[in-house]
This record gives C-alpha cells, sequence and structure tokens, in this order.
C-alpha cells in the first residue's frame, strides 16, 4: 500500500497556500470541471498535496502533516512549523 494523495480543507485558503508555498510545494491553481478551485502540488515521490476551500461538511481538523522535500527555501534537516489553521507541519528538506 502506499500513499498518493492528500487533501487538507481550509477556510484560509489563501494564508495556506502563501504558507505551503514557503516551506517549497510548488502549488498550481486548479479546477476540475464545475468543482471548487483549489491548489495542487506533486511531490518527488508522486504524492499529490491539495488546498481545497472548507465547507460546513468539509472541514480539516487537527492534522499533523510531515514532508520531505528535494529543495526548499528553509534549507536541508529538520524544519517544524505550524500552517496558518494551527496544523503541525514537520519538514524535513534532503540535502544536495
Amino acid at each position: 500500500m502506499s500513499l498518493d494523495l492528500i487533501v487538507v480543507y481550509t477556510s484560509r485558503l489563501g494564508a495556506c497556500c502563501d504558507f505551503y508555498g514557503s516551506l517549497g510545494l510548488d502549488l498550481v491553481r486548479e479546477r476540475h470541471g464545475t468543482g471548487p478551485e483549489h491548489y495542487a502540488a506533486t511531490l518527488a515521490d508522486g504524492v499529490v498535496v491539495e488546498l481545497y476551500p472548507a465547507r460546513p461538511d468539509r472541514l480539516t481538523g487537527y492534522l499533523r502533516l510531515g514532508l520531505t522535500l528535494e529543495t526548499s527555501p528553509l534549507g536541508p534537516g529538520r524544519h517544524r512549523s505550524t500552517d496558518p489553521d494551527g496544523r503541525h507541519v514537520e519538514v524535513v528538506v534532503r540535502a544536495g
């Protein structure tokens, strides 16, 4: 089994897009058919991370995310932060 998609629902889409983008995720604006506009990034291993606008029936509450990135403005090493919705995010940036 492998993980291939993570969808985070947020009522602060712009702020979360800026936050995850600052970690090094290359977020692209998307819309599928008549669905909502959202943002998506594909990690080096093919896992897709999507940020969607929240609705009353679709909220992502407490969640801890761990991401491993090949490159990031953060630089090599392990970095811990909190996104605009209060989710804990740990980023490991591989050295060269």
